[in-house]
């Protein structure tokens, strides 16, 4: 597990950080009871180890003209490597799909869309995602409205699995 590398210390950082990402160093160390200096230095460091992947702005899809958002569960003709690495490949092309998972079960991928207009999703599924070498079925869900949209892990469950741990 790789969060044993962590101490108590790091994982409130991740915890803070997750939540908000903007806050300065100085109220960061001051959130979790450090000084500044090494506070900065354990940031480095969570980045540099891959705990922290970047930073950014949690950006309303909506307020921005990006009314429509779809789930798109895809089915391929194949699943060899090569042809689930060549699927994954078109998706980071595609500036509407903003994420990609693959899966086991009935459906191989399932793709979270954000499109202006119901027109440009229509136009981008089937100009581009079903004339796709290698899509055999595209099945596509209209999001209503989302009543969940938390960033990150629940640091919470893992404080309490430690907990019991020890």
């Amino acid at each position: 597990m790789a969060t044993t590398k962590l101490d108590d210390i790091d994982r409130k950082i991740l915890t803070e950080l997750q939540a908000d990402g903007r806050m300065t160093n100085v109220e960061l160390a001051k959130r979790v009871g450090i000084s500044a200096p090494p506070c900065l230095r354990r940031v480095r460091t969570l980045e540099e180890a891959g705990y922290i992947r970047g930073y950014h702005a949690d950006v309303d899809a909506r307020e921005l003209g990006f009314e429509v958002q779809v789930f798109a569960m895809v089915g391929l003709q194949s699943q060899a490597q090569a042809d689930l690495n060549a699927f994954e490949g078109a998706c980071r092309g595609w500036s509407l799909v903003r994420e990609c998972h693959m899966l086991n079960g009935e459906v191989d991928f399932i793709l979270k869309c954000v499109a202006p207009d119901l027109s440009s999703f229509q136009n981008f599924l089937t100009g581009e995602l079903l004339t796709t070498p290698n899509v055999a079925s595209v099945k596509t869900s209209l999001v209503i409205r989302a009543a969940k949209d938390d960033p990150g892990v629940p640091f919470d469950v893992l404080e309490d699995r430690l907990s019991r741990q020890a």
